[in-house]
């Protein structure tokens, strides 16, 4: 399994970016796919995650910002990102699996930056 993420960038306070994680290889195992970031000297942290049926949760931090959604015949999970903010600043990384937490992940995705200038 491959998971390939691109979309990320420098954006000032309050623009948008699209995150994108095109899955390849046995995807057909795919329950659910998420997307995590890590800030410097912060702890991972799920940001949102869907499931194979669309069901989908977020952080607190970001509930009514970033959207996430799928496409299961392009293997492809998007993170729409809006009114960004310096906090957000972070390595995204895709993942499959991940509904709970880190222990649920079965692959991590090689991660993109996100940086959110004030």
């Amino acid at each position: 399994v491959q998971l390939q993420a691109s979309g990320g960038g420098l954006v000032q306070a309050g623009g948008s970016l699209r995150l994108s994680c095109a899955a390849s290889g046995s995807t057909f195992s795919f329950n659910a796919m998420a997307w995590y970031r890590q800030a410097p000297g912060k702890q991972r942290e799920l940001v949102a995650a869907i499931t194979l049926g669309g069901t989908t949760k977020y952080a607190d931090s970001v509930k009514g910002r970033f959207t996430i959604s799928g496409d299961n015949a392009k293997n492809t999970v998007y993170l729409q990102m809006n009114n960004l903010k310096p906090e957000d600043t972070a390595i995204y990384y895709c993942t499959s699996g991940g509904w709970g937490d880190l222990h649920s992940v079965d692959y991590w995705g090689q991660g993109t930056l996100v940086t959110v200038s004030s």
